[in-house]
């Protein structure tokens, strides 16, 4: 079986990505969808860029799509990239979004090969632990939820700050999974490919919410 993943580089789409080697199927292609205008009804928006990173140390050849972020035709900028691939079908890691799962099943029917969204409807909390057991390395890029400080950003969650998370997101009701867009994240190493990247930036805080602006990246096999 021949895949591709629909990648933003934060630990979704790498849960997903993962699920697929699992299978055993032969993942050819990361997807990435850049969003050049200001925001976007189905893509994630900051530090999409750094999937680049990630498929040279995978090994798999990286592609972006480029897309204004509007409604009526992010999803055509998609479905005409992935018509040139010969891939089976597509893996992306919708968690609860009927929205965006419907439109890229659709898609896929469109281009006659499969969807699958591995993590659709998983447990909160299973979904955190699991990744965390499996050896990923989940960096907070961004916070915007009450109850995240400046404290959260640029962080690397493990289990002790898991569990942390998970402690703030029942006393402040926000997502601890994130799939509200609390926080924003990249996945700097794990089970699914060889080696880690190392982030060198700042924290830049509004008093609100803030991101990690990223000045340089280094790969380390």
């Amino acid at each position: 079986m021949r895949v591709a993943v629909l990648s933003s580089g934060g630990k979704d789409s790498a849960a997903a990505w993962w699920w697929a080697m699992c299978k055993g199927w032969d993942v050819t292609h990361l997807v990435t969808v850049r969003i050049t205008g200001g925001d976007s009804w189905m893509f994630q928006v900051p530090g999409t860029h750094l999937v680049e990173h990630q498929a040279k140390l995978a090994g798999i050849e990286w592609i972006q799509v480029d897309s204004s972020g509007e409604q009526e035709t992010e999803i055509d900028d998609l479905e005409r990239a992935l018509s040139t691939l010969k891939i089976d079908g597509i893996v992306s890691g919708a968690l609860r979004s009927d929205y965006q799962k419907s439109r890229i099943e659709r898609m896929a029917e469109r281009l006659d090969i499969k969807s699958w969204t591995p993590l659709w409807h998983q447990k909160s909390q299973f979904h955190m632990k699991g990744l965390i057991e499996n050896g990923f390395q989940v960096f907070i890029t961004g916070v915007s939820s009450e109850g995240l400080g400046k404290e959260w950003i640029g962080r690397t969650l493990d289990a002790s700050s898991l569990q942390e998370l998970e402690e703030l997101s029942q006393k402040y009701r926000f997502n601890v999974d994130g799939e509200g867009g609390e926080y924003e994240t990249l996945v700097t190493g794990g089970p699914h490919f060889a080696g880690r990247l190392e982030l060198v930036g700042t924290v830049d805080w509004d008093g609100r919410r803030g991101t990690f602006e990223i000045e340089q990246v280094h790969s380390i096999a």
